[in-house]
């Protein structure tokens, strides 16, 4: 929800100061108020995408930039979804992935780079294990169903980097992130596969990484920068409002920087994060900040790699008919 400052600063001079602006100003205001377009996010409403949303309030950054940013919680992703192409929302997250088939299947998505963040494999803290060959014949617990695409570039780096078929010589056991979560924390798995914020509240409470997707993705010849986590809005919104992608990117940037370097940024986020344990706060932080690509736009090459990766392991049932990086995917944005 937006604080009482942020909503102030969004909305334009405050009411004392246009008793002296006169007649002529008063009667422009209405449309001097239109020109600045307003963003309504659609988010999970405990979704990490918060914090930097939050951020962007908090700091004015959608006044600074040009627009007005509203947030919208909603109790799933797919209800967020729902919201934006159904025109109660203008913008969402989701993963590059999911945007491309959307666009394939005609809708008119445009993904706006927001996190590289998406996961990797963790053990027990006393493991003995120092790679992945270590965890032949062990049980691994892995969020999101065998197409998540973690537990998909893991398999292919246990190919190529040991010879080792990571799927046929460990046993698998599939469940949501927050079970997955408490299930290796009492010793459960030899390894588990979780998002990175779970990641993330698992090595605050002992465990330990053992490879992460960016170093097997860097191993496999993939840019580890392609951000597969994005802002999207329609082409058709953002051709009603030139130079709106780049305002929200710029927000975007800046809020980032500002979480790179602030600790009071932070600290002003505690109570969204659910993170009473300093360790835990502490891990999340990083976790985060660890997820934040290089500033400019996207490599298309890299971004087809990882497509063509993701077809070959994961086949049909996650690309569906998407076969190449769909034209106009990326919002031009630098």
């Amino acid at each position: 929800m937006r604080n009482d400052p942020g909503h102030a600063r969004a909305g334009g001079l405050r009411p004392s100061r246009r008793l002296f602006l006169g007649l002529p100003f008063l009667l422009g205001w209405p449309a001097f108020a239109q020109e600045r377009p307003v963003i309504r996010a659609a988010v999970l409403q405990i979704g990490t995408v918060n914090w930097e949303l939050q951020t962007i309030l908090r700091e004015g950054l959608d006044a600074k930039h040009g627009f007005h940013l509203e947030v919208q919680g909603y109790a799933d992703g797919t209800a967020a979804h729902l919201a934006v192409e159904g025109g109660a929302a203008d913008l969402a997250v989701s993963d590059m992935i999911w945007l491309s088939r959307q666009r394939v299947a005609g809708r008119d998505y445009v993904m706006i780079p927001y996190s590289r963040a998406v996961g990797g494999l963790v053990v027990p803290g006393d493991s003995t294990a120092q790679g992945l060959a270590d965890l032949r014949g062990t049980k691994i617990g892995i969020a999101g169903g065998p197409l998540d695409k973690s537990w998909l570039i893991l398999r292919a780096y246990a190919q190529a980097q040991y010879g080792m078929d990571l799927q046929a010589e460990t046993e698998q056991v599939y469940g949501a992130p927050p079970l997955i979560y408490k299930s290796a924390l009492r010793g459960g798995y030899g390894g588990a596969v979780n998002f990175w914020h779970f990641l993330a509240r698992m090595r605050a409470g002992g465990m330990r990484d053992l490879v992460s997707v960016a170093q097997a993705a860097g191993a496999l010849g993939l840019d580890p920068e392609t951000p597969l986590i994005g802002y999207y809005l329609k082409e058709s919104y953002l051709a009603a409002h030139p130079g709106l992608a780049q305002a929200f990117y710029d927000a975007s940037r800046e809020a980032k920087d500002i979480l790179a370097r602030s600790d009071a940024a932070w600290q002003a986020l505690r109570p969204l994060m659910g993170a009473p344990e300093d360790a835990e706060f502490a891990a999340l932080r990083a976790g985060w900040l660890a997820g934040v690509p290089r500033r400019g736009p996207v490599d298309p090459a890299g971004a087809r790699a990882m497509l063509a990766l993701m077809a070959e392991l994961g086949g049909a049932a996650l690309m569906g008919p998407l076969r190449d990086l769909p034209e106009g995917l990326f919002a031009d944005v630098e």
